[in-house]
C-alpha cells in the first residue's frame, strides 16, 4: 500500500512541477482575447487529472497512519499527513481565489501571484514525494 501511495504522490509531484515551470507561466503569454478560453480549458481538463489523484492521495494519506503504518513508521505518517494538509490549505486559501479572479478575465497581476503562490504547494508535494522514498527505503 505505501509503494502505491508513493507512486500516486509521486505523480502529482511530477504534475506539479510542470504546472509551476510550464503551465502557470504560460499564462502571462496568453493574449487577453484568448486567455477566458484557455483559463477555462486549463480549469476543465485539469481538473479530470488533480481530482482522482488528489482525492486518492488523501485517502492514502489517511489510511497509512491509521490502518497500515508500523510503529517506526508512525511518525513519518503523520508528517506525510500534515505536509498534505498543508497542500489542501494552500490550494483553498491561495491558489482557488487567485483562479477565480482569472476566471473573470486577464489579469497579468492574479497570474504573477499565481506563479509565486503555488511555490508552497510545490514544495510541500516534493518533500512529501522524499519523505515517502525514505519509508520505502527504510
Amino acid at each position: 500500500m505505501l509503494l502505491l501511495h508513493a507512486a500516486n504522490t509521486w505523480f502529482l509531484v511530477g504534475l506539479i512541477w510542470i504546472v509551476q515551470l510550464v503551465h502557470y507561466p504560460a499564462f502571462l503569454r496568453v493574449g487577453p482575447a484568448e486567455f477566458p478560453r484557455f483559463h477555462a480549458e486549463h480549469m476543465r481538463r485539469i481538473g479530470w487529472i488533480v481530482m482522482p489523484a488528489m482525492s486518492l492521495e488523501l485517502a492514502g494519506a489517511l489510511a497509512w497512519p491509521l490502518l497500515w503504518a508500523s510503529a517506526s513508521e508512525g511518525t513519518l505518517a503523520w508528517i506525510n499527513l500534515g505536509l498534505l494538509l498543508g497542500i489542501w490549505l494552500a490550494t483553498a486559501l491561495l491558489a482557488v481565489p487567485l483562479h477565480r479572479r482569472l476566471e473573470r478575465g486577464p489579469d497579468p497581476e492574479a497570474a504573477r501571484r499565481l506563479v509565486l503562490a503555488n511555490w508552497p504547494r510545490t514544495a510541500l508535494w516534493t518533500a512529501r514525494g522524499v519523505l515517502l522514498l525514505a519509508a520505502l527505503a527504510a
